[in-house]
């Protein structure tokens, strides 16, 4: 294990980012969930607009707040 973290931690950061959002991917799904390829598709559009930074991002307590204030 610790080979594989040396290695890992080798890599350019771009690199290192893919790992570790492959690795968080894989904790996120569970085995028998799939999705559907327009559910996949959308994922990669939208990681892929966040990676070229052509979509605002906010934090979430920031839109929960404005969703709350909006309902009352």
């Amino acid at each position: 294990m610790d080979t594989i973290i040396t290695e890992v931690l080798s890599l350019s950061p771009q690199a290192r980012a893919f790992v570790a959002e492959k690795l968080i991917e894989s904790l996120d799904l569970e085995p028998e969930v799939t999705l559907s390829s327009a559910w996949r598709e959308e994922v990669r559009k939208r990681c892929r607009e966040m990676d070229e930074g052509s979509v605002e991002l906010h934090d979430a307590e920031d839109v929960f707040a404005r969703g709350y204030t909006a309902l009352g």
